[in-house]
């Protein structure tokens, strides 16, 4: 029954079944016919098909837990012969936000793959939630993310720390007082800003427009901690899910962003910005890889994690 899992479980993530043909190359009359001899099988219904999108039925969620870990086990068992027979080839698949994704992920492949030309990769862009998702379904090898996440299914190895800064538009009036501590987009690529104590307070900038991220995001829930802890109430003009669109706002000088010194280091151009370092440990975290426990890591991913890990 589990013999022709793949349409069951392309169904599931689809939400369709015409989706789900268009993804498995085959036609939807010939989907759903695969599909109904399973159920057939199991003498009873995977899928609800009054929904829309198409849903579970009881049967079926357990059909797709069983489905989803044989084939982990599967993978584990092909990516296993890989590195026996071809030593180090096949493929890893690694996931990040589009910060992650836009700016740290091409490079480390681009060395890797000088070392290791046989390797090919598969990139999953998403939020955090989703790539933690894929971690523990087996659907990703590898997540980079800046998020703290404590799951005993999940093991986190550090890359590298960064820090929080504000992004402050040129033009704001803050900073004709503040221009004293305010670091350029080069002094933070060079990495001024690191082990100086050119530090201000977020009160100074408590009457200014502020773009913020959703609490959802790392960054979002510390800033939102850090206005708690001054007893400031923002003014809010944007509530965004992505850093990098946060940036670009900033850049059109329309408010103030928490972005990581990583972002700024590795933007192009000059912005119009201006950056502050903040008096608080709020600031500082850590980037991290992450794995799924007990799930077979290819020795392409091992040797990729230990590449840059140690870098």
């Amino acid at each position: 029954m589990f013999r022709n899992k793949e349409y069951i479980l392309t169904v599931f993530r689809e939400g369709s079944f015409s989706k789900a043909a268009e993804r498995l190359y085959i036609s939807q009359p010939s989907l759903s016919a695969s599909v109904k001899r399973i159920e057939e099988k199991l003498r009873a219904p995977i899928f609800d098909r009054s929904t829309t999108p198409i849903s579970l039925t009881e049967i079926g969620r357990e059909y797709v837990k069983y489905a989803m870990e044989i084939d982990e086990k599967e993978q584990d068992f092909t990516r296993f012969i890989e590195d026996h027979v071809n030593l180090l080839s096949g493929t890893i698949r690694i996931g990040g936000s589009s910060l992650f994704a836009s700016f740290l992920l091409p490079q480390m492949i681009s060395d890797f793959n000088k070392l290791y030309p046989e390797i090919c990769f598969e990139i999953s862009e998403d939020s955090t939630k989703n790539l933690i998702q894929k971690i523990s379904d087996g659907t990703l090898d590898l997540v980079i993310d800046n998020a703290k996440i404590e799951q005993e299914n999940i093991i986190s190895s550090v890359y590298c720390p960064e820090i929080l800064l504000l992004a402050v538009p040129q033009d704001f009036k803050v900073n004709d007082a503040l221009k004293n501590f305010c670091f350029s987009a080069s002094d933070i690529k060079e990495k001024k800003h690191i082990n100086s104590d050119k530090t201000v307070s977020l009160k100074s900038f408590k009457d200014e427009p502020f773009i913020l991220l959703n609490p959802e995001n790392d960054t979002g829930m510390r800033a939102d901690r850090l206005f708690e802890k001054y007893g400031i109430t923002p003014n809010v003009i944007f509530h965004l899910d992505q850093q990098v669109t946060a940036y670009n706002i900033s850049c059109s000088q329309m408010g103030i962003s928490f972005v990581s010194d990583t972002l700024v280091s590795h933007a192009e151009g000059k912005p119009p910005l201006c950056f502050y370092k903040l008096t608080d440990s709020e600031t500082v975290r850590n980037i991290f890889f992450y794995t799924k426990n007990n799930h077979y890591l290819s020795l392409a991913c091992r040797k990729f994690l230990e590449r840059n890990i140690s870098s």
